[in-house]
């Protein structure tokens, strides 16, 4: 059974980078044709997907995000990290994270998702 959770700090200051790891249990990170991304969804508002780092070790961001955007992975560890720099209480949201067999998820929760964790962007 696949699982992943959500960790880091739940309140980040204006133009501050947040950074976010999801820990993957019961799959390795590297396993062929797998993808593994982050999603948010801000309050009032629906999922967005923000970029995937694949079985390889190659990454793919949203256009709109990838300026301020970098994933990278520890294998030994078999996490992920999200970092997203400059960010603004635009960014508050729930953070997800998630694998699925293309770069670009489905953008429907399902048992391959995290529970997602709370971010708030304010000083």
């Amino acid at each position: 059974q696949v699982q992943l959770q959500e960790s880091g700090p739940g309140l980040v200051k204006p133009s501050q980078t947040l950074s976010l790891t999801c820990t993957v249990s019961g799959d390795s990170i590297t396993t062929n044709y797998y993808y593994w991304s982050w999603i948010r969804q801000p309050p009032g508002k629906g999922l967005e997907w923000m970029g995937t780092i694949a079985y390889s070790g190659a990454t793919y961001y949203s256009p709109s995000l990838k300026s301020r955007t970098l994933i990278f992975r520890d294998v030994s560890r078999n996490q992920f990290t999200l970092q997203l720099s400059s960010v603004t209480p635009e960014d508050t949201a729930v953070y997800y994270c998630a694998r699925d067999q293309a770069v670009r998820p489905s953008l429907v929760k399902n048992d391959y998702w995290g529970q997602g964790t709370q971010v708030t962007v304010s000083s």
